[in-house]
């Protein structure tokens, strides 16, 4: 019996390919993502308490995690036999994940200028994806207790979205109680229309 399987897509060179169009960094390992604030794996929004003795960073990464149903399609005509699986357009679908990563620091002798990151920390996390009419399409919230100075932790959305539905805006935060809150904003486009054409243009290969 045939079977179909829900796969994500971890391409690569796929993901690399359609990065530039979609306006989302890729990597190999991770596939694509959006990052506040931009930059590299260092760029990092910061907040000093007022006493300037303590110190909260932090960042965030949007993962749309594209996925799709992938169905059967007959071989090559010198091996009609063989049987291949392709994806299939029509099943692409979005499932988000939300990366947030953080960093406390701790002025030791001069204000500012020396600075540790040691011991425990209780860090929260919290992020909204808002549509276009600024509706909740979902929504994560975690509160992360003994966590290192520095770390990042991956939030899974918990939902589809559906491809094509416009533009959407997430709203994110870092909190360490008695530190302070980082917040951000991104915005996202739910268009797959790359990765159809892409796809639509690979499956039609002998």
């Amino acid at each position: 019996m045939k079977r179909t399987r829900i796969a994500v897509l971890a391409l690569a060179t796929a993901a690399a390919a359609l990065a530039p169009l979609l306006g989302q960094a890729a990597t190999a390992a991770e596939g694509t993502y959006l990052q506040d604030p931009s930059g590299g794996e260092k760029a990092m929004k910061s907040q000093w308490t007022k006493d300037e003795m303590h110190k909260v960073e932090g960042q965030f990464r949007l993962y749309p995690g594209i996925q799709y149903k992938t169905v059967a399609r007959p071989g090559p005509s010198g091996a009609p036999d063989y049987e291949r699986r392709v994806a299939d357009p029509k099943s692409l679908a979005w499932q988000p994940a939300f990366d947030f990563a953080w960093a406390v620091s701790d002025s030791t002798v001069v204000k500012k200028a020396l600075t540790t990151k040691e011991g425990k920390h209780p860090i929260v996390v919290h992020a909204v994806l808002r549509s276009a009419g600024h509706g909740k399409a979902l929504e994560v919230h975690q509160e992360l207790t003994d966590q290192p100075a520095t770390g990042r932790a991956r939030v899974p959305g918990g939902k589809r979205i559906a491809c094509d539905t416009g533009e959407y805006t997430v709203e994110w935060s870092v909190t360490r109680s008695g530190y302070g809150t980082l917040t951000g904003t991104l915005r996202w486009d739910s268009s797959c229309e790359q990765y159809r054409t892409a796809f639509s243009t690979e499956n039609g290969k002998a």
